[in-house]
């Protein structure tokens, strides 16, 4: 019920997922649907769009990426930290010199879901070659998101630092947000006689 009060509260109505988020959005559209067919007009049907690369995120272990199997890579932690779980990255036992399959490894799986087509074909490239090993893949990794996420890295720290700063911009989204499902859930009411 979360997953459909957000959609329809917050006026979501295009949505990228991921494999195993597909069944919620198909519970949320037969919701939206049986109540537009007693009350019709009342909510709009949210399209799905399912991003072939993204099917899957590997997390560190290989396994499907999600906080409750304790296997994200937290891009918010310090620099230290940040490489210590992108060296925790589970790979295969090929020997540095010889040529490695990169789409069968998990540090290119991710490398590639936040890299350019370019920096990928490269990376692609060296393991093909040989001697390129899995450490080498992972410092790459380490420097991609530690270069891509600058910015929000940044910006966590700041808001980390000045927590009444943070609280403040907590406080005008929650006003944003409740100003945006009052009208959402006035509409409905009045759709269903409430």
């Amino acid at each position: 019920m979360l997953t459909f009060t957000n959609k329809f509260i917050f006026c979501v109505f295009f949505n990228v997922v991921g494999k195993y988020q597909i069944q919620h959005l198909e519970i949320t559209r037969d919701i939206a649907s049986r109540l537009n067919y007693v009350f019709p007009n009342t909510l709009v049907l949210p399209e799905t769009q399912v991003d072939e690369r993204v099917m899957i995120v590997p997390g560190l272990d290989g396994k499907k990426m999600s906080k409750s199997y304790n296997n994200v890579i937290d891009i918010f932690v310090s620099d230290k930290n940040l490489r210590k779980q992108i060296m925790q990255i589970k790979t295969d036992s090929v020997p540095l010199e010889e040529s490695k399959d990169a789409e069968s490894c998990n540090v290119f799986k991710i490398f590639k879901l936040i890299s350019s087509d370019l920096q990928a074909n490269k990376i692609k490239k060296k393991y093909s070659a040989g001697n390129y090993g899995y450490g080498d893949a992972k410092q790459e990794l380490f420097m991609l998101i530690c270069d891509k996420y600058k910015e929000e890295r940044r910006k966590f720290a700041y808001f980390m630092d000045n927590k009444d700063i943070l609280d403040a911009e907590l406080k005008k989204g929650a006003e944003k947000a409740r100003s945006i499902a009052r009208t959402v859930l006035d509409r409905v009411r009045n759709n269903i006689g409430y």
